[in-house]
């Protein structure tokens, strides 16, 4: 499913194509996949709002209003956000359009139907129990060591943990902990200081490495363009099993259940 660095290049794209436009319409196709809150009708909603920002908040993308409401949309596994200029056919799949008053729209596609968008009103606390963001300066090396204190379950299970860090998922947790030598299964509490450092460094390094290159597809994921990212030519650990490991050359990289989740990582590196 997209995490931090794909949802930050969709929200870049959509902030380089939609901010500014006028919602002229827009066409529910699937109804459980557009949420407004109660007595709203959704559609009505929308309508000739002016788009005045995108952001994104862990792995939701968020689109914000001039009424002060923001669209916040989840992506789940296969959700897409793609916009098509004026004339262009119609993106396949796609459950929920905005169309703009200058015939440009905005495709919420998903094909396994579980991503959702929902309206949420201005100051609604939705991100409540979002935990730090790891691309702010409130994600400190001192910041993540206090937060593993006296934590049992496996640093893995930890990064997994949106209540905790917001935006890693399994394809950038795995990475993670590939280059900072630590193995996916050992207690969290049990890192060494110079180990959480090492791994503190690890995760901003590589979600940033991942941002420039436009995210990871391995699966469904496109930007807002409707093009791939590149990033899955650079995965050293995630989906590589029974290959040699490109650090140590000795020992091949096997995959794991950790924290009910597939994890790839190499025995001989991350001791």
């Amino acid at each position: 499913m997209p995490e931090l660095p794909e949802v930050e290049t969709i929200v870049r794209g959509l902030r380089r194509s939609v901010v500014g436009k006028t919602i002229a319409a827009a066409e529910v196709r699937l109804a459980r996949m557009a949420v407004a809150p109660s007595g709203v009708e959704f559609a009505r909603a929308l309508a000739g709002s002016r788009i005045v920002a995108t952001r994104r908040r862990g792995k939701y993308a968020v689109v914000e209003l001039d009424s002060g409401r923001s669209l916040v949309v989840s992506l789940r596994m296969t959700g897409r956000l793609v916009v098509t200029p004026r004339g262009g056919p119609d993106y396949p799949r796609s459950h929920v359009v905005l169309r703009f008053a200058d015939g440009a729209r905005l495709h919420f596609a998903d094909v396994r139907t579980f991503g959702r968008m929902r309206l949420v009103e201005a100051g609604e606390a939705w991100d409540r129990d979002l935990g730090v963001e790891p691309l702010t300066r409130g994600f400190t090396p001192e910041a993540f060591i206090g937060m593993l204190a006296g934590r049992t379950g496996s640093i893995k299970a930890f990064l997994l943990d949106q209540r905790r860090i917001a935006g890693i998922g399994n394809i950038y947790a795995s990475e993670a902990l590939w280059e900072a030598r630590i193995r996916p299964d050992r207690p969290a509490g049990k890192l060494t200081r110079a180990a959480a450092c090492r791994l503190h460094d690890a995760i901003v390094n590589v979600l940033r490495r991942a941002i420039t290159k436009r995210g990871t597809s391995v699966d469904d994921y496109v930007d807002a363009e409707g093009l791939k990212g590149g990033f899955q030519n650079d995965l050293r650990v995630y989906g590589r099993h029974g290959e040699l490991c490109s650090r140590c050359r000795t020992s091949r990289i096997v995959r794991t259940v950790v924290a009910q989740r597939g994890t790839w990582w190499c025995r001989r590196c991350q001791r």
